[in-house]
């Protein structure tokens, strides 16, 4: 796997006869628009392919697995423009094997989506997924879970054979974590108890392998009481077979203030625990200043800690899969960007004629444009090389794997270099 990044003048054309690949498969695993418009300083995914397959009348993603026995699994993640699912087209090429070079990993990769998720969309990322964690089961006021319509997300895991975990929260019927419901439930072993039986029930009935918990912006001296709670879920739920996740907010010191920072004790935590999610994302968010949303320079001070206090086995690292377009001047509390998709931002920037640029020190791209108004605007967003930068971390690291945050908006080179460079981790 090669990361192309695309100069001026240059076309699909130009960059399939440089690496000496099928300019058709160059466009469509990128997802090139069809009159092949590239946008200098964008990124195209570059493999080459080893044995490839062209379609004829009747046959179906099941008879050509078998015909060259591989894994229909296999075969959706060769050919992300498949979307997952089986609709062929006679005439039309995929790729049976890549000419692959000392992949890394095996990275566990774990995906979150809200239920009212696309379908095609989900049923094209869960190939490239080792779990899936529908968001999310919050806590009502007296302790007891919020129910969640997730039964369209796990019949499409079950369908892909990827293992889901249940997302428990703090977070409100209004979308708001909070601090006073999760204290009233982590001062009380009877809301506990309940808890946790409600918990087996769901993870049974719903055939979840495990649990992931999400308590954000406790007050400090919740601290104690939120790290028994998580140690009693693993105590309980590990007799059963089931594993016990927590989220950690970004810390880089032991003694960090603030309210999102003094309740997650790294150390304790990762030992309650059986595995541990890093959020190391939201550096660059809404109501903030245009920058990264993940800096990899931040990223990688926040994974050096939390090497310092869990061991690296049980570590999950937070993956952004989105960007923000902030209005320019910045101005504080008055300013807010927009949620961008990666290829909503690479179209926007085609649209708007930009140049894309490249911070090395974050490791992310960006662009600036003005739009129909008059006012200027940046955005940050992910691709090929800010995303494998992130997975190259996390393999080099010895990380359990990564957590993308979140599988609701299309990234398409996202996958091509996690399945390009990295062994998935399977469910067996």
């Amino acid at each position: 796997m090669k990361i192309h990044v695309v100069k001026k003048g240059e076309t699909v054309l130009s960059i399939a006869r440089q690496y000496g690949v099928s300019p058709g498969l160059l466009q469509r695993q990128n997802q090139v628009p069809p009159d092949g418009a590239l946008v200098p300083g964008q990124t195209l995914v570059v493999q080459e392919a080893e044995k490839t397959h062209t379609v004829r009348p009747g046959d179906t993603v099941w008879s050509i697995a078998r015909r060259y026995g591989i894994t229909v699994r296999a075969l959706y993640q060769n050919n992300i423009f498949l979307q997952g699912q089986g609709r062929l087209q006679p005439g039309e090429e995929l790729v049976i094997s890549y000419r692959a070079e000392g992949k890394a990993g095996p990275l566990g990769v774990n995906g979150y989506a809200y239920p009212f998720i696309n379908g095609d969309l989900l049923r094209q990322e869960l190939p490239y997924l080792t779990y899936v964690t529908p968001f999310t089961y919050g806590i009502g006021p007296e302790g007891e879970p919020v129910p969640l319509r997730d039964e369209g997300i796990l019949a499409a895991a079950g369908q892909y054979g990827v293992l889901p975990w249940m997302h428990l929260s703090s977070l409100t019927e209004e979308g708001w974590f909070s601090s006073s419901r999760a204290e009233v439930l982590l001062k009380s072993s009877h809301r506990q108890e309940a808890l946790l039986e409600q918990i087996k029930e769901i993870l049974k009935e719903k055939g979840y392998g495990g649990v992931d918990v999400d308590f954000e912006y406790l007050q400090p001296g919740l601290a104690g009481a939120y790290t028994a709670f998580i140690e009693r879920l693993r105590q309980e739920l590990n007799k059963l077979g089931y594993t016990v996740q927590v989220a950690l907010a970004p810390k880089v010191s032991r003694g960090q203030k603030g309210l999102l920072y003094e309740s997650h004790d790294y150390a304790a935590l990762g030992r309650a625990a059986n595995g541990a999610l890093l959020m190391t994302y939201e550096w660059g968010y809404s109501a903030g200043p245009p920058m990264a949303v993940a800096p990899l320079d931040k990223v990688r001070q926040v994974v050096d800690y939390a090497l310092g206090e869990i061991e690296a086995k049980k570590l999950f690292l937070g993956v952004p899969v989105y960007g923000y377009d902030w209005p320019l001047p910045y101005r504080q509390g008055a300013t807010r960007g927009v949620s961008v998709a990666p290829q909503e931002a690479l179209d926007l920037a085609r649209r708007q004629g930009a140049e894309i640029q490249f911070d090395e020190t974050a490791q992310a791209p960006w662009f600036r444009y003005t739009a129909a108004d008059g006012r200027a605007h940046e955005v940050w967003f992910e691709d090929a090389r800010s995303s494998y930068a992130k997975f190259r971390l996390a393999a080099e690291k010895g990380l359990q794997g990564v957590g993308l945050w979140n599988l609701m908006r299309p990234a398409v080179q996202t996958y091509l270099v996690l399945h390009g460079g990295f062994e998935i981790e399977e469910v067996r």
